[in-house]
């Protein structure tokens, strides 16, 4: 059983240091893979000297989030991959019960730990939290996590769930069911990709778990703050290109979700966040764009 544990970064310097000593220090089996997404930093120098035994690919550009992990995938051959956030903090053997429960159970093609907050550790973190599901009108949500509202974890979902998506910021896949369903959409950028794959691979037959006997801390908006616009626009965006690619017949929900989006957008601008009320129209107007130039 091969594994790579893969860390995209991008002028993360300090993420780096902060949480690759315990990837370092607490994962048994792997190889550990900084993948860096056309840094300007002092990245790969902080790697080179202060983490020798961390391998690195080494890409000429942000690719984002989505194909950033599709050029490094491309170049392990690893029957398992982990697609790690460089802003997590791994305990003592937190890969060991993702990979047994893999290895156990061959109709699944991805699992998550749960997914705890590393600034309020007895918190779950918005990203994941104790596994995902979409609801019928496509809005994704987590046991642990709905909206901005996240639970304390009180081992209340210590019971490992089948869901219907596993979070990119600790995802262990088999490497060959990622590459077969094509990977993550790289017209995502970022956010919902992990989400939109997911999808595709359940559609494809494949199930997909929460293990709650491993756990991780994840610090959470290390790239793009939860208030950032570009956020808001990314996951507006996405959100519906996501509904329009699997969905079997989106059309009525888009019909549903054309009001809903404008409410938000309402919302927003009642909140004084104008910025993010424009980001929505922006959002929507591009979807409909990609929409077009896709068909």
């Amino acid at each position: 059983m091969e594994t790579s544990v893969i860390i995209l970064n991008w002028n993360g310097v300090e993420m780096l240091r902060r949480y690759l000593p315990s990837v370092v220090a607490h994962t048994t089996g792997a190889e550990i893979i900084v993948a860096d997404n056309g840094s300007t930093d002092d990245s790969l120098e902080v790697l080179r000297k202060e983490f020798p035994s961390v391998k690195t690919i080494v890409l000429d550009k942000n690719y984002g989030f989505a194909e950033g992990y599709n050029r490094a995938i491309e170049q392990v051959d690893s029957e398992y991959v982990v697609l790690l956030n460089s802003d997590v903090e791994t305990p003592e053997d937190w890969l060991t019960p993702l990979l047994d429960y893999m290895e156990t159970h061959p109709e699944i093609a991805a699992v998550q730990p749960k997914i705890r907050s590393w600034r309020q550790r007895d918190y779950f973190e918005h990203a994941g939290a104790a596994g995902g599901y979409v609801n019928r009108l496509g809005y994704p949500y987590c046991r642990g996590r709905v909206l901005w509202h996240v639970e304390q974890d009180k081992g209340q979902y210590d019971t490992i769930a089948e869901v219907d998506w596993t979070s990119g910021a600790c995802m262990c896949v088999r490497t060959r069911v990622y590459k077969e369903c094509g990977g993550l959409d790289a017209s995502f950028f970022a956010h919902m990709e992990e989400i939109d794959l997911c999808w595709r691979m359940r559609n494809a037959g494949w199930k997909l778990a929460c293990i709650p006997q491993s756990t991780v801390y994840h610090l959470g908006g290390g790239s793009l703050s939860y208030e950032s616009p570009r956020k808001t626009y990314l996951n507006h965006r996405n959100n519906l290109l996501m509904i329009r690619k699997n969905m079997r017949h989106p059309g009525g929900v888009l019909f549903v979700r054309f009001f809903l989006d404008y409410a938000a957008a309402l919302l927003y601008l009642m909140q004084g966040r104008w910025e993010a009320c424009k980001a929505v129209f922006a959002a929507r107007r591009d979807f409909h764009k990609m929409k077009i130039s896709n068909r």
